[in-house]
């Protein structure tokens, strides 16, 4: 009986020991030291999972989509195709073979001339159709125009002017040159354009170059950079995108392109001096687009104009200058490709070299004749399809970037734009 009673005590004993105070409190907590302590006979388990966490942290995390990518694979060739060409339009109406274009051809974008221009209400109603022709597509439309102020400008006469480059480079103000671009972005919003084939890059070095002259900044290679690039950012802040042109520089030519073939015996060093200075400022700061130009520099290239040329839009444009964005070419009916190349052979060339974009006005079989013969170097293997998938991948990359959509609606107040531009023009000539 003794016995009994000591044991029953010392059992007593023994559970008052193993429930300390705060026990639970601790459990709850769960102190730093208790949470990596192992239990006994669980290390082997927690080795495998420790092992399985690693495995997880090591894996490589899922690449995130990317929505470029993902509508260009929803994409034929024909709608690849006609994404790289800019054809123009005749008249002042949408008339039946510009809807046949858009609707079979699905180009990629539209340019306006002078002859396409009326009142602003006609051709914003002229701008509005196109979109509404170009919905049955899957992405949206470039509509563009040169519009740089002086001499060169599509806007009507309600519209207030705006002086040319070489009078707000006279005045040598960034800042009149930001607004500037500002003005030039909302006078042609006003119609429901989205790009703008400005600001001009060409350094006026020939005071006999029939073709460029005012509308250059001036005939300082500093002077363009500084105030193209400011122009170029003030289109860009109004959602309008920019076209620097006319790579690799245009202003020291003595023929005017749209007639023949302009001849620049220029070597690099002296093109670096002062050509491609403008040029690769603008590409320092992004540029969204560069036209190439008609010209032919035989010390580069001996064989292809400019916007022919690999040696000049591959080798010096895309490498040299690391640039990745849109390359455009001047308007491939020019007098300078027409009477030199057959349309076709320039097509697949300035590919080759690196375009992206085929710029061809005033004729509808000429945006056919562009289409058909890409389409068929693609089949006959003369240029591969992944080629034209670069070119079209930065196409919409640059539309998408701008959020563009043929639901897009003219915008500004055109009293309000008058009297800016009066006000802006007011400083121009005060300085």
């Amino acid at each position: 009986m003794l016995f009994l009673i000591i044991a029953v005590l010392m059992l007593i004993t023994a559970c008052g020991e193993t429930q300390k105070p705060g026990s639970t409190a601790n459990s709850s907590a769960g102190s730093t030291t208790e949470q990596q302590a192992a239990p006994e006979g669980s290390a082997d388990s927690d080795a495998e999972e420790a092992e399985g966490n690693n495995e997880q942290n090591n894996a490589s995390p899922q690449e995130e989509a990317d929505p470029v990518q993902e509508q260009l694979d929803q994409l034929s060739l024909d709608e690849k195709i006609g994404q790289m060409i800019l054809a123009g339009v005749q008249g002042t109406t949408l008339d039946d073979q510009a809807k046949q274009m858009i609707a079979d051809q699905k180009v990629g974008g539209i340019i306006f001339y002078g002859n396409n221009v009326t009142t602003l209400q006609g051709t914003a109603d002229f701008v509005k159709s196109i979109k509404e022709a170009n919905r049955s597509n899957s992405v949206p439309i470039f509509i563009s125009v040169d519009q740089e102020g002086g001499k060169v400008s599509r806007m009507p006469d309600e519209v207030e002017s705006i002086p040319s480059n070489g009078k707000v480079g006279a005045t040598k103000d960034a800042e009149l040159a930001e607004t500037m671009g500002r003005l030039l972005a909302r006078q042609i919003q006003l119609a429901g354009f989205n790009v703008d084939f400005a600001p001009v890059l060409d350094v006026n070095s020939n005071p006999n170059n029939p073709v460029i002259g005012d509308r250059s900044f001036g005939s300082s290679a500093e002077l363009v950079s500084r105030l193209g690039v400011a122009e170029m950012k003030g289109l860009r802040s109004e959602g309008m995108i920019p076209v620097v042109k006319h790579f690799p520089g245009h202003g020291d030519t003595s023929v005017d392109s749209h007639l023949d073939l302009p001849v620049v015996n220029k070597t690099e060093e002296q093109l670096a001096e002062l050509e491609w200075i403008p040029f690769q400022a603008a590409v320092k700061e992004h540029v969204e687009a560069v036209m190439v130009a008609h010209i032919l520099f035989p010390k580069l290239d001996s064989d292809h104009p400019a916007s022919l040329s690999d040696v000049i839009i591959g080798e010096h444009l895309r490498g040299k200058f690391n640039y990745d964005g849109v390359v455009i070419t001047d308007d491939l009916s020019m007098g300078a490709i027409a009477k030199n190349y057959k349309l076709n052979e320039a097509a697949i060339a300035t590919v080759q070299a690196g375009s992206d974009i085929l710029l061809v006005a005033h004729s509808y079989e000429s945006a056919k004749t562009i289409f058909d013969t890409l389409k068929n170097a693609v089949k006959n293997g003369k240029i591969t399809e992944s080629r034209i998938d670069e070119s079209v991948y930065r196409i919409l990359a640059l539309k998408q970037s701008y959020k563009l959509s043929d639901e897009q609606q003219p915008s500004d107040d055109l009293k309000q734009l008058n009297a800016d531009i009066v006000q802006w023009r007011k400083q121009v000539h005060a300085e």
